[in-house]
This record gives C-alpha cells, sequence and structure tokens, in this order.
C-alpha cells in the first residue's frame, strides 16, 4: 500500500515524468510500492561494438524502474534521487527487449535501496542493478 490515502499514478504518468527514460524507448508496465516493471527494446542506435544493447541503456532502464519504486515508497510530497547504483552484466543482448523487475530492499526515512533485475526474452538474469535513493525532503515540511 502507498505511503499516502491517495491513488498512486498511472505508470503513464510516472513514465510522463522522464523524458530520458522516453526517448529511449523504456515502457513502464506495472507502478506498485512492492513491485515495478518495464522494458526497453534492442535497438542499433542503443548498441555498442557488434550489435550488443550498451550497458548504460541497460542501467538507465534499471534506474528509471528502481526509482518508480522508490518514489512510489515515499511519504507524501517528498522526492527521491538516486545517489548510488551498482550494476553487474551477466550476458550480452543482441535482439529482443529486456525487462526490469525491481523490488525494495530497504524502506526507511532517509534511504530507500531498490534491487532491479533485468532479463532477457528468454528470462534469462541479464544484469542486476542495486541502488540507493535518497529520500528528499517535501517541500514546506520535513519528509516523515
Amino acid at each position: 500500500m502507498p505511503p499516502s490515502e491517495t491513488a498512486a499514478p498511472s505508470p503513464a504518468a510516472l513514465l510522463a515524468a522522464m523524458p530520458f527514460a522516453t526517448r529511449l524507448g523504456i515502457e513502464l508496465h506495472e507502478a506498485a510500492p512492492d513491485r515495478a516493471t518495464g522494458s526497453l527494446p534492442w535497438s542499433p542506435e542503443a548498441c555498442t561494438a557488434g550489435g550488443i544493447l550498451h550497458g548504460g541503456a541497460l542501467m538507465a532502464l534499471a534506474d528509471s524502474v528502481g526509482a518508480v519504486c522508490a518514489y512510489l515508497n515515499l511519504p507524501p510530497g517528498a522526492g527521491t534521487s538516486t545517489v548510488e547504483s551498482k550494476t553487474n552484466f551477466l550476458r550480452g543482448v543482441a535482439s529482443g527487449r529486456v525487462h526490469a523487475t525491481a523490488r525494495p530492499l530497504h524502506v526507511g526515512g532517509t534511504l530507500v535501496v531498490v534491487q532491479t533485475d533485468l532479463r532477457d526474452d528468454k528470462g534469462r538474469l541479464v544484469g542486476q542493478t542495486t541502488q540507493t535513493q535518497i529520500v528528499l525532503e517535501a517541500k514546506g515540511g520535513a519528509a516523515s
């Protein structure tokens, strides 16, 4: 359940707040405090040598979906920003789509830690990102 009494924003509204994610072609499929999912299609413009999806594109997917998960765990009016992110790349992606699933590992008053698994179309783990998001104080008062 979100910390506030109001309904959580729709995945489309959350994605619209992240123009870089939209520009990359990231899609947000599910957005809830306990789980956020999204995906990124392979495209030649997002590749490195040999037609492999660039690690930066994978990290942007993980950061975007993970940030949504963190945001949905904030107190009303608070904001968040990534302060640390670590990614392990486990295999290359040369076609299809990468699917991200983010889940909170820790939700505190100062920090939210989220783990995001990245999988290919065959369900194989492509990478895993653990990111720490800081809880930014609500304007006009503290984020409790």
